[in-house]
């Protein structure tokens, strides 16, 4: 559907995240990134932070890649910590670029290859920033030769990274139970199988490979329940897409998931180098014994908000 044709929606997110401690945590330091961007086709309408215990301090800035950060101390003993982020956010149409008018590939490789003396531009520079290696991305000759296929030489930037996300789509099997987030890449590509940070990390790794600028984005989307069967609250998760940039398109957003751009049911929470930079929450804490954190998101349309939670609005967010 053109853009043209759409209309803007809007949707609630909630996002709750609890841990009970088997010994009290005497210290805690902890880092949210969990506000969604402001982008050219994202307004937030509102958003808050419910927060429990109270943190002895709380600061808020924004990171080197635009990311709105909450840090949080707490500095009395607890047992349990619960955190629950929640947005009103609307998304407009945007128009998607016609693949086949993106330059070739090799262009866009070259023009970021390092030389000696050469001057960048600021939007180049980003791009160079996710050329390389992280945490959990990989720069292999492996990576290059299976994204060959989609990339023969002359190739459209965006026809190639539609077709790698196409094949990542057909080859790969989405199993909750293969992988962690401590699993490398490299076991992913070997038994394809994982979630949706497994195949952006794959996608990236695939296209930085090549010599190409990719980004890790973190968000979620709008999953709908079976036919016949109600929505239900906690049911959905957070969710990761990759975007590559394009010269004269910018940043262009492929989810090797679902195989498709993503459009009016992905919202954007951030972007970095890979997951490392851009976890929901992560931090360090003094005791604590075991734990595991227990998650709930739930995305809904505005016109399912009141059915969902039986209140027209949330006192204090704002948004009915």
């Amino acid at each position: 559907m053109s853009a043209a044709l759409q209309t803007a929606v809007r949707y609630h997110v909630r996002h709750d995240t609890r841990y009970r401690y088997d010994q009290p945590v005497g210290e805690s330091r902890q880092l949210l990134r969990l506000s969604p961007r402001e982008l050219p086709w994202q307004h937030v309408c509102a958003h808050r932070l419910d927060i429990s215990p109270e943190p002895a301090r709380r600061q808020r800035f924004v990171d080197g890649m635009g990311n709105t950060v909450e840090t949080l101390h707490f500095e009395r003993d607890h047992d349990t910590l619960f955190i629950r982020a929640e947005s009103w956010v609307e998304l407009a149409p945007r128009e998607l670029p016609a693949l086949a008018d993106s330059p070739a590939w090799e262009a866009v490789r070259d023009a970021l290859a390092y030389r000696a003396g050469r001057t960048l531009d600021a939007e180049q520079l980003e791009a160079c920033g996710y050329l390389f290696e992280s945490r959990h991305v990989r720069v292999k000759r492996e990576f290059a030769d299976y994204a060959a296929q989609d990339f023969p030489p002359g190739t459209p930037l965006l026809v190639g990274a539609r077709h790698l996300m196409q094949r990542i789509f057909d080859e790969f099997t989405f199993d909750p139970e293969a992988t962690d987030i401590s699993t490398p890449v490299t076991e992913v590509f070997e038994n394809r199988r994982g979630v949706c940070q497994d195949f952006a990390h794959f996608m990236l790794s695939c296209l930085r490979s090549l010599g190409l600028p990719a980004r890790y984005v973190s968000g979620y989307l709008l999953t709908r329940p079976p036919p016949g069967k109600p929505r239900l609250v906690g049911a959905d998760a957070t969710h990761a897409w990759i975007s590559v940039h394009c010269p004269g398109h910018g940043w262009v957003d492929f989810d090797p998931t679902n195989a498709l751009m993503p459009e009016l049911e992905h919202i954007t929470i951030g972007w970095g180098g890979d997951f490392a930079d851009v976890s929901p929450m992560r931090g360090v804490i003094l005791g604590g014994g075991e734990h595991e954190p227990e998650i709930a998101v739930t995305v809904v349309p505005e016109d399912e908000f009141q059915t969902l939670y039986g209140a027209a609005e949330l006192p204090g967010l704002g948004m009915a």
